[in-house]
């Protein structure tokens, strides 16, 4: 089953094999929200998972953001979760998506797709955010010893990938990454050219 089919991830949630979930928002992605000053800023959240980085941005007072995910069993667990509340929920796949954002936060979406689909991903990312906007969030920088998801990666081949659509503004290693992702995790904040 292809990891782009919704029944791949709704059975991946049903069976609890959800290994890449914290728990809690990524460590790396809370400071970069903390220092974010625009409470208007336009947020799109892909593969959104359990959206903790959703609530953190809404206990922060950002009341412009949106979830995608293509589980629908998911979707429908979010909806209940965050009902009365400003967050957009939108079930479906990310490279049919349209929108316009000034902040995409990647976390786990990119490692989730099978690497035939990067370029895709690039050339739609760079579609959804707006001039001057940003793509920020945490790439793995390792590879896995199974067939992914996750599919991992390094810094020079996200270097290569993204170099002709993004300006590099950051894309180093973590220094706060959660103790189960420690030294494996670069932060990234890519702009639009």
């Amino acid at each position: 089953m292809e990891t782009t089919d919704p029944q791949y991830w709704n059975e991946r949630y049903l069976k609890g094999e959800t290994g890449w979930d914290m728990g809690r928002v990524s460590p790396p992605l809370q400071a970069y929200i903390d220092q974010l000053e625009n409470r208007d800023l336009e947020i799109l959240i892909p593969g959104a998972g359990n959206s903790y980085e959703a609530s953190y941005l809404l206990e922060k007072g950002f009341r412009r953001v949106t979830v995608l995910d293509i589980a629908p069993l998911l979707v429908e667990a979010l909806r209940r979760t965050f009902a009365g509340t400003t967050l957009q929920i939108v079930e479906g796949d990310f490279f049919k998506h349209q929108g316009s954002y000034d902040l995409v936060l990647e976390q786990t979406f990119f490692c989730a797709l099978p690497p035939l689909l990067r370029q895709d991903y690039v050339t739609h990312m760079h579609t959804l955010i707006r001039p001057g906007g940003h793509l920020a969030g945490v790439l793995f920088n390792r590879d896995f010893a199974q067939d992914g998801p996750p599919f991992g990666g390094s810094e020079a081949e996200y270097r290569e990938l993204f170099t002709p659509l993004f300006e590099i503004k950051t894309l180093a290693p973590c220094y706060n990454s959660h103790p189960a992702r420690q030294g494996s995790e670069l932060f990234i904040n890519f702009l639009p050219k």
